[in-house]
């Protein structure tokens, strides 16, 4: 796609600027570093162009404050468009905590109920769904509602959804889909993850 030029203009009767205007599912995937990253600087751009922005983080704990979080929010309250942002859980559920009781398949289950009603309302212009490929490859959220729903989305909501494992089901709605892929990370050489670069 050299300078923007397109491959091929479908026979769908829209003109070009419809088409420009049109909704967009993207999917952010693979093992590699970089799809929140990505994600987030979608967001960015969202919240330059005025729409309104929402955050829904399904694995990171409420705890665990991201550079991106801080920035985005900070944003939010200068008077531009808003930035919302919602931590689903813990945050790393897989890891095995004592005395831990909370439900994580619930609270991610609540977490998907809360997009719906938004998409349904059209509360945001750009959903940023982190980490979401996990409870849907966990069979917490059900893949075929989700493709359902995003489908049937009212309006031109954009949604990225971030994860490594992206369900089949999912990639093939999508209209832009992207997977990361490691070649080489620092944690190869036993460096652990740090600030301003990991988060």
């Amino acid at each position: 796609m050299p300078q923007g030029k397109v491959a091929s203009v479908p026979d769908d009767g829209l003109t070009t600027r419809q088409r420009r205007r049109q909704a967009v599912l993207a999917v952010h995937t693979g093992h590699g570093k970089g799809k929140s990253t990505a994600a987030f600087g979608m967001a960015l751009r969202a919240w330059s162009a005025g729409w309104p922005v929402g955050v829904f983080q399904f694995v990171k704990s409420e705890k665990w404050r991201v550079g991106e979080e801080a920035a985005l929010k900070a944003l939010g309250t200068t008077g531009g468009a808003p930035v919302t942002w919602h931590k689903m859980g813990e945050g790393w559920s897989w890891i095995q905590r004592a005395g831990t009781e909370r439900d994580h398949a619930a609270e991610a289950a609540e977490g998907w109920a809360q997009i719906k009603r938004d998409l349904a309302a059209e509360t945001h212009k750009f959903y940023v769904l982190d980490e979401f490929t996990y409870p849907l490859k966990w069979g917490w959220v059900d893949v075929d509602d989700v493709v359902r729903t995003l489908a049937e989305r009212p309006g031109t909501q954009h949604v990225v959804i971030t994860g490594r494992d992206a369900p089949q089901a999912l990639v093939d709605a999508a209209d832009l889909v992207t997977e990361m892929t490691k070649i080489k990370h620092p944690m190869d050489a036993g460096r652990k993850g740090q600030q301003g670069i990991e988060w």
